[in-house]
């Protein structure tokens, strides 16, 4: 596939920007129909919700509100009336609002009339849900209202449909992350056209899925966050996978392959783990499913989409860009380096080698410090309290903010966020005589009944945020409800909101059972061992703890939240652990089976779990550390989105795989695979022949010369010298497959002479070190006899040649 790719490149880069526009076209055309369905069957806030559908069908439309304070004199006074009553009278004429309840409109409007008399609101009714009132309608009654500030008189609104007008401009998240992700690529790669190929692959994928997740949102429900947490998602996977595979394929380039066998080698090894990683992060957010919650159907819906389309991008789209760069992909340096001086291997020198050897002379002072850093960061998890952000939490700066405040001042804390206790049979006079005696509880009033239905308005005294309001519903529901002989139940989106992070946290443990299980399963199929998948799940717990630990810090202690610009800390909302972990647990099998495949790659042909994990680290640790910082700039980005849930989800998963690529995958996991020794790849025997067999990288077959007859093993062999004829004692020499692979690997001996075994005729690459001398690499062409090669080695700069 990936060679019909390559060479058919217009026809596949055609195909992908008609299936963008295409797509892009029938979105635009259709518009969205995204719906918050918080759906909990068998909660009392549910029941409670049915209820007053059924008795007041009529309140479908969002309902904001307006809110004014005076300085000097009451709301009451002519010259405040006469700047208000005109603004509401407008904002209640203007097409798509239902209508407008005024303050001063008779004694049903003195209630909204704080005590003092310094605060009052007016509620504005829009015809339609908040999501799908016109933004040019929202922005018209804001600057209505605000028109009548001035003389003493501070004017601010509050709700849904206001809030999505003080957002940001949409795509601003999505361009600084990609930005920040554009200057990690170039300094990574150092070449305009390498760094490009990631960000296209990713625009495609996340083009296409958000358009198709925009399609789906008419046939099925699909929250309003599923397209900002599937962007996030697919920029960090799309550009992630293909940095994989660019990386591959430079280096076979480097290695002097020809770029379309280059390709497709990439394609044939990066490539299938990209499948193999891209599987498991759709696998890990259908586990979202086990949960029940439909509010998270949308969301799986909308990143998975992404997620697919990003690996099919990864794996059709980028063979045709690289068939349209060739050798481009190189850095201008790297090519007049590969003309003058030709083909050389890939160097583990540097930063990453050090480190590696520094995590195998000291593996358990390693492992420690790095399991006391991530306890440190987990120690907040323990007073992790799960709810919902509302406009309490927004910025201080803002509209929303400064009219939840208001209210909060003028009517009490807990005047943003009501209870409706919906009775439909018993004495509803004893039950509201119960609940006002009730402590908490800061007013009480009954609305007409309709259809048999009773709603009752309750009013804490604490916020909705409180865990005293939490409390409260509990004694209305499990003491003055009963005591009052009434069938009632206790609704409101406060109880909403406690009886979702209820269910939630019911859930979470089956739902982490699952994940974990599940990826347990694939790495012990994909490396045949028990011990690795072992390692990895603990590491994911562990990852989870310490990010969660930083949430719970920054959201819901505040430090550090005002410099963020993130408003006032709360509780973490209900969904987040679910999505958080898993985005996670995929990234990190991400980064697990592209750092432990390389280590296994080494275990199968050397035996030797200490060179194995060493080299295994040195080789990735560069790659996978640049795609995490990739990820955390662009998850950092969300913070710009306005979206207090995207934020929250961008910090954490910025958290995590910070803490998971450079923490755990760099450090914890090789010092714990360094400490575990060859049990690192124990399988019982038994398993071994009943588990099915997956090649995450296949075996890279050397491409064979035309000959008579089926050649066999073979050798080559020769002399080992420096510049002067003398031999060169304790050479290390590698035969490596033109992919790579390490096939042999043999020290000279006295004399300079070597041999090492060739599993078949065929074009190979042979590497030479030494101490105190230079590394040499030059490709050689085996037949079926053996081949003599001897090399020469001039003293200069250390090289440690893979």
């Amino acid at each position: 596939m990936a060679r019909w790719c390559y060479r058919h490149r217009l026809v596949v880069l055609l195909l992908w920007v008609g299936a963008l526009l295409g797509l892009g076209a029938a979105a635009s055309t259709a518009g969205t129909d995204y719906a918050n369905v918080f759906s909990l069957p068998n909660t009392d806030s549910k029941r409670a919700y049915d209820q007053m559908e059924k008795a007041f069908p009529e309140r479908a439309g969002d309902t904001d509100t307006v809110v004014w304070k005076v300085d000097t004199g009451t709301v009451r006074d002519q010259s405040v009336q006469s700047r208000i009553q005109p603004a509401l009278e407008k904002i209640g004429k203007m097409a798509g609002v239902g209508g407008v309840t005024s303050p001063y409109a008779g004694d049903r409007g003195a209630a909204q009339i704080s005590a003092n008399g310094k605060i009052a609101y007016a509620q504005i009714t829009f015809a339609e849900q908040a999501n799908a009132v016109p933004k040019e309608l929202v922005q018209d009654v804001v600057d209505t209202a605000q028109g009548a500030r001035g003389g003493g008189v501070h004017v601010e609104l509050g709700g849904q449909a206001i809030q999505r007008v003080q957002e940001p401009p949409t795509g601003l998240a999505e361009m600084i992350g990609i930005l920040a992700a554009a200057v990690v690529l170039f300094l990574a790669f150092g070449s305009l056209f390498a760094m490009l190929l990631p960000i296209g692959i990713a625009i495609f994928g996340v083009g296409t899925g958000l358009f198709s997740t925009q399609l789906l949102s008419h046939v099925t429900s699909v929250p309003d966050l599923a397209p900002l947490l599937a962007t996030l998602i697919g920029l960090g996977v799309g550009i992630d996978y293909a940095l994989f595979i660019v990386t591959r394929h430079r280096r076979g380039i480097l290695r002097g392959m020809d770029p379309e066998e280059s390709a497709v080698t990439a394609l044939n090894t990066s490539g299938r783990a990209v499948l193999f990683a891209g599987g498991t992060v759709c696998i890990a957010l259908a586990g979202m499913l086990v949960t029940n919650l439909r509010f998270l159907d949308g969301v799986v819906i909308g990143t998975s989409l992404t997620v697919v389309f990003s690996v099919l991008a990864a794996v059709t789209l980028l063979p045709a860009l690289l068939g349209f760069l060739g050798s481009r992909v190189l850095s201008r340096r790297q090519r007049r380096k590969l003309a003058a001086d030709g083909p050389e291997p890939e160097r583990a020198s540097g930063f990453a080698a050090r480190w590696s050897a520094s995590v195998q002379k000291r593996p358990r002072s390693i492992a420690v410090m790095a399991v006391v850093v991530m306890a440190i960061l987990a120690i907040p998890v323990l007073s992790l309290r799960l709810g919902a952000t509302d406009q309490g939490n927004d910025d201080a700066s803002t509209t929303t903010r400064q009219a939840y405040d208001l209210l909060a001042e003028g009517f009490g804390p807990g005047f943003n966020g009501p209870l409706q206790v919906v009775s439909t049979s018993g004495d509803t006079n004893k039950l509201v005589q119960g609940i006002r005696a009730t402590d908490g509880v800061a007013q009480v009033a009954a609305l007409p009944p309709a259809q048999g239905v009773t709603v009752i308005q309750v009013v804490p005294t604490t916020s909705p945020q409180s865990e005293k309001t939490d409390q409260l519903i509990d004694t209305l529901r499990d003491k003055v409800i009963p005591d009052a002989g009434a069938q009632a139940h206790v609704g409101g989106v406060t109880a909403i909101s406690k009886d979702f992070s209820t269910v939630t946290g019911d859930r979470l443990p089956l739902f982490i059972a699952t994940i974990i299980g599940l990826g347990f399963l694939l790495l012990m199929v994909a490396f045949r061992s028990l011990v690795v998948p072992l390692t990895a799940a603990l590491m994911n717990l562990i990852a989870a703890a310490a990010s969660f630990g930083v949430l719970v810090a920054i959201f819901q202690w505040g430090w550090g939240l005002s410099l963020l610009g993130l408003g006032k800390e709360g509780p973490i909302n209900a969904f987040l652990p679910v999505i958080m972990l898993s985005l996670l647990f995929g990234l990190s099998m991400d980064y697990q089976v592209f750092l432990v495949s390389r280590m296994h790659e080494e275990w199968v042909h050397t035996k030797d779990n200490a060179r194995a994990v060493r080299v295994g680290l040195a080789e990735t640790s560069r790659v996978i550390n640049s795609a995490a910082l990739i990820m955390v700039c662009v998850f950092l980005a969300f913070v710009l989105s306005g979206d207090s849930g995207a934020a929250m989800a961008g910090v954490g998963l910025a958290a995590a795989v910070a803490l998971d690529a450079f923490i755990l995958r760099t450090a914890l996991v090789p010092a714990a695979m360094h400490l575990l020794g060859k049990s690192n790849w124990w399988l019982p025997a038994g398993l071994e022949k009943r588990l099915p067999h997956l090649a995450v990288e296949p075996a890279e077959e050397p491409e064979s010369l035309p000959r008579a007859s089926a050649g066999g093993p073979t050798v080559v062999h020769g002399f080992v010298r420096d510049a002067e004829g003398a031999p060169v004692d304790g050479a290390v020499l590698t035969l490596l497959s033109k992919g790579g692979r390490q096939l042999d690997r043999v020290t000279s001996l006295a004399d300079g002479s070597y041999i090492v075994s060739v599993p078949a005729p065929g074009t190979y690459l042979l590497s030479a070190t030494a101490s105190s001398y230079g590394a040499r690499a030059r490709h050689i062409v085996v037949t079926d006899e053996p081949l003599v090669h001897d090399l020469e080695l001039t003293e200069g700069e250390v090289d440690a040649v893979n």
